[in-house]
């Protein structure tokens, strides 16, 4: 019978001389300690967070990897359940460095969900499971917990898993308060910062589909400012649809906050995106005391209901759904359902925006599925860069209607974070610029937090 170390060595898993394990334990890279011998093993991959622990949504988070093999392939991967449980991902492949160690702050994302040096990346590009989903947060009282991985490899399956952290964050920034608020008709939630007013009164309305989103308005008031999230249809005691709306009734809202103790004049701002964005527009237009307006993506015209002010009335815009496309997949593309508010009787929809008094911003999308915008800009940008009354006028082109809001993926078509990099970085710089050397105009800080 063979001996133990005859048949070890045969069987390949005892490949060295008794010679070699003499030599091996007198190294210096080995320990005896009683009867364990320790042997050093490369250290295991660490996954770091900065912040560490748990921090508000909109706050940049670095992150990091150690302990990977030099010019290790990898791909790190992002999750996240919203309050329903639908699944949202983002992953990316990067590779090690020389040393082993991997910060998103310095290494380009070779390929994934995204592409190039992108430190937020991970958040910004996240998507549904399923499509068309929207990430929406209902209740800001509780976090949303990131679940970050690193998996070996760059192969399309999920590789072997080296590890992972996990991140919990808050939409309810330490100390701000939340109010609601049921004066008169006015319904909403009133968010204020931790210290002593008065602060800037910012009213925030988001679109279609109604009821009450708090998320971008309590994330706000951690910047200092006073923020109304306003319902104005399909919550509580509202309309119940949109067909209707009458202008009065957020006139009552922007006084309502210029008469609240914490809230500072002589005006305030707005911002609104997609249905939300519009109404504003027409707020701005037609109403008193507004000084900065911030406009996501909402159309020139009204639409969608008939919206009445003291005896004006601007009709919707036409529609024809003879121009309803079926796409491949069997979704409908509304692109082209919308008349052209520049034509015929639909001209009767434009909101007289030459009347408005306030500072804007408008940030919209170049590739746009709700309506169609005409040249070689949105046409917003084709209906107000010709003059007018406008005392200041930005624009901005972005990748499409649902883009990412807060970081908050908001994606309504699947290709949309591949066109991030539409996104002029030179135009929010100097934005940014132009907002500072206006500290009366709370925009400066709506434009940020609105990307």
């Amino acid at each position: 019978m063979a001996s133990s170390p005859a048949v070890l060595r045969a069987s390949r898993l005892y490949p060295w001389s008794l010679k070699s394990w003499v030599q091996l334990l007198r190294s210096p890279q080995m320990k005896q300690v009683g009867r364990i011998i320790r042997v050093p093993a490369r250290m295991a991959a660490t996954l770091i967070l900065e912040p560490a622990g748990r921090c508000c949504w909109d706050e940049p988070v670095r992150i990091a990897v150690r302990g990977l093999a030099p010019e290790q392939p990898v791909t790190l991967r992002a999750s996240l359940r919203d309050e329903k449980g639908a699944l949202f991902q983002a992953h990316a492949r990067y590779r090690a460095d020389a040393r082993g160690e991997l910060d998103l702050e310095r290494a380009p994302a070779l390929g994934g969900s995204f592409a190039g040096l992108e430190p937020m990346g991970l958040l910004w590009a996240l998507e549904p499971e399923k499509p068309l989903l929207r990430l929406v947060k209902r209740d800001v009282r509780t976090p949303l917990a990131v679940e970050l991985e690193v998996l070996d490899g760059h192969d399309p399956g999920p590789g072997r898993l080296l590890c992972r952290a996990r991140q919990e964050r808050d939409f309810l920034p330490p100390g701000v308060r939340r109010e609601p608020v049921r004066a008169g008709r006015v319904r909403g939630t009133l968010f204020l910062p931790p210290e002593p007013g008065p602060f800037p009164g910012i009213v925030d309305m988001f679109g279609t589909g109604g009821g009450l989103l708090e998320y971008r308005a309590s994330l706000l008031a951690g910047k200092g400012f006073a923020v109304l999230a306003l319902a104005y249809y399909n919550y509580e005691d509202l309309p119940k649809t949109m067909d209707i709306l009458h202008l009065e009734y957020f006139e009552e809202a922007v006084n309502y906050l210029l008469s609240h103790p914490e809230v500072k004049g002589p005006g305030v701002g707005l911002l609104g995106i997609s249905k939300g964005g519009e109404l504003c527009l027409s707020m701005a237009s037609f109403l008193k005391g507004i000084t900065a307006a911030v406009i996501i993506n909402g159309s020139v015209a009204n639409v969608g209901g008939t919206l009445h002010y003291k005896g004006e009335t601007l009709p919707p815009v036409g529609v024809n759904r003879n121009r309803i496309k079926v796409t491949k997949d069997g979704y409908a593309d509304i692109v082209d359902v919308l008349n052209s508010p520049l034509e015929g009787p639909d001209q009767k929809s434009f909101i007289p925006v030459e009347r408005a008094e306030s500072t804007f911003l408008f940030l919209v999308g170049q590739d746009d599925h709700n309506w169609k915008r005409p040249g070689p800009f949105p046409g917003i940008v084709d209906i107000f860069g010709i003059g007018g009354g406008l005392l200041e006028y930005r624009a901005s082109l972005l990748a499409g209607h649902g883009f990412a809001t807060l970081a908050l993926a908001y994606y309504n078509f699947e290709d949309l974070p591949k066109n991030m990099d539409n996104i002029s970085l030179e135009y929010f710089e100097e934005a940014l610029c132009y907002m500072l050397q206006h500290p009366q105009s709370p925009s400066y800080v709506l434009y940020l937090i609105s990307l």
